[in-house]
């Protein structure tokens, strides 16, 4: 019997493209490990300042372990991938990177925050705690044509940011070249839906997947099944929202961010920089209505648990 896959964190690769060879084999149903870096490739870590951040080469940031193939798949087919274990390290990052979020234009000057890890929970702001949830951002497989970013998402997969993508859940993917070629990097301790700041609490992670080829499922995009109820982690209390209305979806998610980080000022004090930081990381993005035509509904929703 083989030795199982391990992916390390020199094993890495900055796009999604069938040309690149890939670094083992695995047979359906085997379990692959990973251990791999945070979403700044280490260009960040403990001891970085918001200072550093505009000295970050972009070209370089989510990277993704791989690629493995899978004996036996075939375009057609499905990966499934299951989740075994995400285990993040003992700190990790948010931050405010100008030029990137959904309110970019209202941030423009960087700023840093770096979280404690323990067992059980993160602190990305002093005295707020945040349930650990970890997860990859990034899972995808190769799709035939010219290479793409690993940074936006696609049918394939690839920059997903699905916070529910949590140990024991199951993830499918559609095949599109042989072998599959899957991916996956991008760790994160703690997110929300919508990470509207554009980062999460990233970390370096190491954990474990299982790879099985599919021939009776056929699916058209990603496809999952999580592994508890939605929001048990932080949803031990009520929650407080604000809604943004509008006739755009962007820009009823802005104005109801925007509320929320007026409202987290008003009554807990927080600058409107950690304000964000912390709606990225632990506030979730809802669409709430959004067939009453001419105007939609999106909410922003923050567990009342982690802001007492």
């Amino acid at each position: 019997m083989r030795s199982p896959v391990h992916l390390g964190r020199d094993t890495w690769h900055l796009a999604w493209d069938a040309s690149i060879p890939p670094v083992a084999e695995v047979g359906s149903g085997e379990i692959v490990t990973f251990d791999v870096l945070d979403a700044s490739n280490g260009q960040i870590t403990p001891a970085s300042v918001a200072a550093d951040l505009p000295g970050i080469d972009i070209a370089t940031v989510d990277q993704v372990a791989g690629p493995i193939a899978v004996a036996g798949a075939e375009p057609g087919d499905t990966l499934e991938i299951e989740i075994l274990e995400v285990a993040p390290a003992d700190w990790g990052w948010t931050a405010v990177i100008p030029g990137f979020g959904l309110l970019a234009d209202d941030f423009p000057v960087p700023h840093l925050r770096i979280s404690r890890i323990d067992a059980t929970h993160a602190e990305p702001i002093p005295g707020i705690r945040i349930p650990l949830a970890p997860f990859c951002g990034e899972l995808g497989v190769a799709s035939p044509g010219p290479a793409r970013s690993t940074i936006p998402p696609t049918e394939s997969g690839g920059n997903l940011d699905t916070r529910h993508l949590t140990a024991g859940s199951r993830l499918w993917l559609p095949v599109s070249v042989p072998g599959a070629l899957f991916s996956l990097g991008d760790g994160h301790a703690a997110q929300g839906d919508g990470e509207v700041c554009g980062t999460a609490i990233e970390t370096p992670v190491r954990g474990r997947v299982r790879l099985t080829v599919r021939k009776d499922l056929r699916v058209a995009g990603p496809e999952l099944e999580t592994a508890g109820p939605l929001g048990v982690s932080t949803n031990t209390d009520g929650w407080f929202a604000t809604d943004g209305v509008g006739p755009d979806l962007h820009e009823a998610a802005r104005s109801a961010v925007r509320r929320m980080i007026d409202r987290l000022g008003a009554r807990c004090g927080l600058p409107p920089e950690d304000a964000y930081l912390l709606i990225s990381v632990a506030g979730d993005l809802r669409i709430s209505e959004i067939c009453d035509a001419p105007n939609w509904v999106v909410g922003c929703y923050l567990p009342r648990s982690v802001i007492r």
